[in-house]
């Protein structure tokens, strides 16, 4: 699919718009049994990425649509004393709520028939793993155009350290962000961890990427109950 030049916002929307679909799609048509090999390496790169600290939040969204499967990651980190949590919508235009989650929690239909926690503990995250359609090439995230992750990261009084899970193959040049659009920290695909946060995206060894990843939550003041 071409690129937009010199569109209005209207038109832009419109080409996010197919070109959300058409990675959804893409997505959906890769092999099972591909998905899974490129699943379980970049489930490797997170764990290599992401020693969970003591009581660390770590928000991530149930797979949708043949996305990356973050669970199995997340147990390796609930094993080292991280908190898992998931996003639920309340609102149109409001901030997600994330809310306690472990294997076995009571759990419930939300929006788009994605199961969310019943009645678990509401917390707050500090690190988000960030599903995403596609990504450009300064890590901005084409999700599913309601904006809710934007304006939860926005919305926070610390900012967490956001962590983008796609395929490698769902990287473009270019999303053309909006003004509330946030660039995710760091890029996770099956071909290895990128640096971001609005820079041009760098592939970076894993130990490098760690050593960022801890200065960015010390800079944040992140996690924010590991004092209690």
């Amino acid at each position: 699919m071409s690129e937009p030049v010199s569109m209005s916002w209207k038109d832009i929307n419109a080409w996010r718009k197919a070109q959300r679909e058409q990675w959804i799609a893409w997505r959906v048509a890769v092999p099972e049994a591909q998905r899974s090999a490129w699943g379980e390496r970049m489930t490797a790169l997170l764990r290599a990425l992401l020693p969970a600290p003591q009581k660390a939040v770590i928000g991530f969204c149930w797979p949708f649509k043949a996305e990356f499967d973050a669970r199995f990651a997340v147990h390796h980190w609930r094993g080292q004393g991280a908190v898992a949590a998931l996003p639920e919508v309340t609102g149109k235009g409001q901030p997600l709520r994330f809310s306690q989650w472990w294997p076995g929690a009571p759990m419930r239909r939300g929006v788009y028939d994605i199961p969310v926690p019943d009645a678990t503990p509401v917390v707050l995250p500090d690190i988000a793993i960030v599903p995403m359609n596609a990504c450009d090439g300064r890590g901005y995230r084409l999700g599913y155009g309601g904006g809710y992750f934007d304006r939860t990261l926005a919305a926070l009084e610390r900012r967490v350290v956001a962590i983008g899970v796609t395929y490698d193959a769902c990287r473009v040049p270019d999303i053309f962000p909006q003004t509330h659009d946030i660039a995710m920290d760091f890029i996770v695909t099956e071909a290895g961890v990128y640096a971001g946060g609005g820079e041009a995206l760098q592939l970076q060894d894993t130990a490098a990427a760690a050593a960022r990843v801890q200065q960015l939550l010390r800079q944040r003041g992140l996690p924010r109950n590991s004092a209690k």
